[in-house]
């Protein structure tokens, strides 16, 4: 059985969602790097704001973000030297470490925060109406479940 190509309306409409999710994303980070974090500082802030004792095994704090190890490992480093985050063993397993939010990292991402929902209205939410909202909802879904079938 041929593979069947996508048609050239559906290459469109695939190649308006990466460049609009660029575009949006690019915008994101602009607007954020206001606050002297970046996407992925945010990300990895959030995640740890979100955990028990706002620790994470890296492992499971790479899952969290959606990033490779190696990636994550290098980000942190960064991190670390801007004292947002800090690495220690892990007391229940002496194979890993855990990522820890910091005092200055929480105070960084709460400062972000604020600003960054109000960014979220701005360039996202307010550009769509509700019914083209429900349906990027509906689409994300759509899309994660069929990913998630592999």
């Amino acid at each position: 059985m041929a593979t069947q190509f996508p048609t050239r309306e559906e290459l469109r409409v695939w190649r308006d969602f990466v460049e609009t999710g660029e575009a949006v994303r690019a915008a994101m980070g602009a607007r954020l790097q206001k606050s002297g974090l970046s996407q992925g500082d945010y990300a990895v802030l959030l995640a740890l704001s979100e955990a028990t004792g706002r620790r994470l095994r890296s492992s499971e704090l790479a899952t969290a973000v959606g990033w490779e190890r190696s990636r994550l490992s290098h980000h942190l480093g960064r991190m670390e030297k801007r004292e947002l985050i800090r690495r220690e063993e892990c007391v229940t397993d002496n194979r890993g470490a855990e990522v820890v939010l910091t005092p200055a990292g929480a105070e960084s991402f709460q400062a972000a925060t604020r600003p960054h929902l109000r960014d979220i209205r701005e360039v996202f939410v307010d550009a769509l109406t509700p019914a083209q909202l429900a349906a990027a909802g509906e689409i994300m879904a759509a899309l994660r479940e069929h990913l998630a079938r592999g």
